[in-house]
């Protein structure tokens, strides 16, 4: 169609000018145009440790300036913009300091967008992010596998009722968003994950430490991705599961974690599976270095949207 809505021609003018969108997608809301709509999520309220992931969707969209219309092998020619329309949503609407009620709100922003069949790729944001999304998703498709790539189960109780990013999984396992049984986790490490493994496996998760995956490696991980999420797939990927080595800007960092390289191949195993929500998250430009992190994230959305355009 004459009208469809492409990202401006990478050589036209420089790449740190115009619209501050996601790989100069462009800036729209017409849902009727939109196939993939990359929205970003400014929120890190629920954190833990250390602030600054409401940063994190402005420093992906500049990150992305250096994106150009191919994939990353020689056998990956074609840029997803072919074959899908994406458009930048922009920013939803959050309340700084009421947490709950920006989550309220997070859902039913995101909810048109997936009632109109465009899928939400969402830019976190703390890993709070993913809770209203996940309701807005499985509202549309059902109970959902999730695919979790994190340093940590994000598996602990809420305490007083109070949720943080670390409560996420919990949350949505009893509210029957998604089915442990038929979900996996990679990557988990570190201290404060000790603590809960063993927990969130009796839940029903597969669970794949980072220890494990450094032996078994990304064909057997993704064999175990392919295999267990059966449902509907929403995928959730914090930065954080990246050793600090490849991702230093993020809120809660753990050594000996994932390698880009080896991230980079985990997203491409999402091929093939039934994906119906993806979000990244956790990715705080204030400590980051050189951002590179910032640069990973941005080639992981664009791996991502490789993926769903079948390429």
């Amino acid at each position: 169609m004459s009208d469809r809505l492409f990202p401006e021609e990478w050589q036209s003018g420089p790449r740190y000018g115009g619209a501050f969108t996601f790989a100069r997608c462009p800036a729209s809301r017409d849902l009727s145009q939109a196939d993939v709509a990359i929205v970003g999520v400014p929120m890190d309220m629920a954190v833990m440790y250390r602030s600054g992931a409401r940063f994190g969707p402005r420093a992906i969209r500049d990150g992305s300036g250096g994106l150009r219309p191919h994939g990353l092998t020689a056998d990956e020619l074609e840029e997803p913009f072919a074959s899908l329309r994406v458009i930048d949503y922009g920013d939803l609407t959050v309340i700084p300091g009421y947490i709950e009620d920006s989550a309220a709100k997070i859902q039913a922003e995101i909810a048109p967008i997936v009632e109109a069949g465009v899928f939400p790729l969402v830019l976190g944001g703390d890993h709070s992010t993913t809770l209203p999304v996940l309701r807005a998703v499985a509202a549309k498709h059902g109970m959902l596998s999730l695919v979790h790539f994190d340093a940590h189960p994000d598996y602990w109780p809420l305490r007083d009722n109070r949720m943080h990013h670390g409560t996420v999984f919990r949350t949505a396992v009893e509210e029957g968003l998604i089915d442990p049984e038929a979900s996996v986790q990679v990557g988990i490490r570190g201290s404060i994950s000790s603590g809960i493994i063993a927990e969130t496996r009796a839940a029903g998760f597969h669970l794949v430490t980072a220890q494990e995956f450094a032996h078994q490696g990304v064909r057997a991980t993704v064999e175990d991705m392919q295999r267990r999420a059966s449902l509907p797939v929403y995928v959730s990927l914090d930065i954080d599961s990246v050793d600090p080595a490849y991702a230093p800007g993020t809120g809660t960092p753990e050594v000996a974690g994932l390698t880009s390289r080896e991230i980079v191949e985990l997203v491409q195993g999402l091929r093939g599976l039934p994906l119906v929500g993806f979000d990244i998250v956790e990715v705080a430009p204030a400590y980051d270095s050189a951002e590179i992190t910032a640069l990973l994230a941005a080639h992981l959305v664009y791996e991502f949207l490789l993926v769903l355009a079948g390429k």
